[in-house]
């Protein structure tokens, strides 16, 4: 169970300053974009530093995809993690949803305006069928990286986390302008919940795009990882 709240919370805190740093710093300019994308990474490093001796801290039911298709454990410690995920990132849309309306209650922070809660939106890549395309390809880089650092022959050991939150910033400026940058289902539901209208109805890529790119990524790595001496 500790595993479980370890994830929540972490989810939570990714989520929560993530979203919160592109609602209130905005990502229209070139300072904004870092900061949104450097907001996403160093909440990762931190989390890392802090709940990585707990569950992993995975905090992204695609890494949790990835890990458990690699067989580094168990489907039912999968769903678990799953569970408490999803629960970190509704938690965290609450929370914007209060900021917003007592912060800046003029704003529509609305899912007609995607952008409003931190929710990711699929009008930048040219619709749904660009920004599955987008996600899928960011999620498989960026699981590939969490699946490589965190193996135990040849992975970066203390440095993981370091090398795994550089790589999600690396991901979300290359990717904020057209999808937002979700590459974390849960990331994606909590604000789209509290949001709705466009952002719910576009949900769906930015759940099916990360899982799908996390599973690849496990197969990769699984062809590219050393294999036990015999």
């Amino acid at each position: 169970m500790r595993k479980y709240i370890a994830e929540c919370i972490g989810t939570f805190v990714l989520t929560f300053l993530g979203c919160a740093t592109a609602m209130f710093v905005g990502c229209g300019t070139p300072a904004g974009l870092f900061a949104t994308a450097a907001a996403f990474g160093l909440a990762v490093v931190a989390m890392a530093y802090t709940i990585g001796g707990i569950s992993g801290c995975h905090i992204n039911p695609a890494i949790t995809l990835g890990v458990a298709l690699s067989g580094r454990m168990s489907w039912k410690d999968a769903c678990g993690y799953w569970c408490g995920q999803i629960i970190g990132a509704v938690i965290a849309g609450a929370v914007l949803l209060l900021f917003a309306k007592v912060m800046t209650p003029s704003a529509a922070f609305t899912g007609a305006n995607p952008a409003g809660l931190g929710c990711n939106g699929v009008a930048g890549a040219g619709g749904a069928g660009g920004a599955f395309l987008v996600e899928i390809v960011a999620t498989f880089l960026f699981v590939l990286v969490v699946l490589g650092t965190t193996d135990g022959k040849v992975g970066a050991g203390n440095f993981a986390g370091l090398a795994i939150g550089l790589s999600l910033v690396l991901i979300h400026l290359v990717c904020i302008n057209l999808t937002g940058t979700s590459v974390n289902p849960a990331r994606s539901i909590g604000p789209a919940l509290f949001a709705g209208g466009q952002a719910l109805k576009d949900l769906w890529v930015f759940i099916v795009a990360p899982l799908c790119g996390g599973a690849l990524s496990a197969i990769v790595w699984c062809a590219l990882a050393p294999k036990e001496e015999k």
